[in-house]
């Protein structure tokens, strides 16, 4: 009997290394998507770009022995691998110094790239790495070389000052998904005039920017998925948390695997939350998930 087919899910743009109180970690948002997406059945690729350095070897090995592939992982010779330092709260919530003039600052659309693109089954994306032309370009022509019925998730992912009102509406323009968290939102309200009241303000960037889904989490408050058709509300069981880092991420991945396998929101909803809340148990962005959580289709 054949093996079912994996879908393709792209993490576009930044990988670097976070550097914890603990040590280093693996990280970059669209890194963190595509290593959790690969976690639960897709076939996880990153396309990003690291230095000619001890640092860029080491993450080229982290991700094969991930099992994820490289091909589209290119090492640059003038820029060093990225790196963020960050610093944890005692509720374990991260604030970032993110390194500027790294490699993946530097990255270029290519024709291997654009074919990359037209299989992609989902692609994750957003604002980090649009802070320098290069990469922002790449992004553009990587969404708009992308097929028909392609999920593009935009992840906003805002950052210190890298964001603008302008890099925003051209990723909206583009998106089909929108994830964001509660202090994004509040961002928003500012920059796009949106209502004050939450369900209100999702509903605007639903209709305004004709988005198929707006999926707002809310930490240890929970986390709403809004369609066009209806909306899911979760709030997890407490857990015991280490640090949030990553925890984002591997909710958007997994609620990316649900919609690609067309399950029901409730029911993606609530593994989203789960493995979202799991990674806060652990150190680290992308730590493994237990076989009780490996799957998209676990009720």
């Amino acid at each position: 009997m054949p093996s079912p087919v994996r879908p393709l899910v792209i993490g576009l743009g930044e990988i670097l290394w976070d550097l914890l109180p603990g040590g280093r970690v693996l990280g970059g948002a669209p890194a963190n998507f595509a290593h959790h997406a690969h976690a639960l059945g897709a076939r996880g690729v990153v396309v990003s770009a690291v230095g000619s350095d001890a640092l860029g070897r080491e993450i080229l090995a982290r991700l094969t022995s991930a099992g994820l592939s490289t091909d589209y992982l290119t090492t640059d010779d003038r820029h060093p691998t990225g790196t963020v330092s960050v610093q944890l709260t005692p509720a374990g919530a991260p604030s970032f110094t993110i390194h500027r003039d790294v490699a993946w600052d530097h990255q270029e659309f290519t024709p291997r790239l654009a074919e990359l693109a037209r299989t992609a089954s989902a692609v994750c994306f957003g604002t980090l790495a649009q802070r320098e032309p290069s990469t922002a370009s790449m992004i553009r022509s990587f969404l708009e070389a992308t097929a028909p019925g392609t999920l593009r998730v935009f992840d906003i992912n805002l950052r210190q000052q890298f964001y603008s009102r302008e890099m925003i509406l051209e990723s909206l323009a583009r998106a089909e998904i929108l994830k964001l968290n509660d202090g994004e939102l509040s961002v928003l309200r500012g920059l796009l005039a949106l209502p004050d009241e939450e369900d209100r303000a999702l509903g605007a960037l639903l209709e305004r920017f004709g988005l198929s889904m707006v999926a707002l989490t809310r930490g240890a408050e929970g986390s709403v998925l809004l369609t066009p058709a209806e909306t899911s509300r979760l709030r997890p069981e407490p857990v015991r948390v280490v640090d949030t880092v990553g925890a984002g991420d591997a909710f958007t991945a997994a609620m990316v695997m649900g919609l690609l396998q067309n399950i029901p929101l409730a029911h993606l909803h609530h593994h989203a939350s789960r493995v979202a809340s799991y990674v806060c148990t652990q150190p680290g962005a992308t730590p493994s998930l237990p076989a009780g959580l490996s799957s998209a289709t676990v009720s």
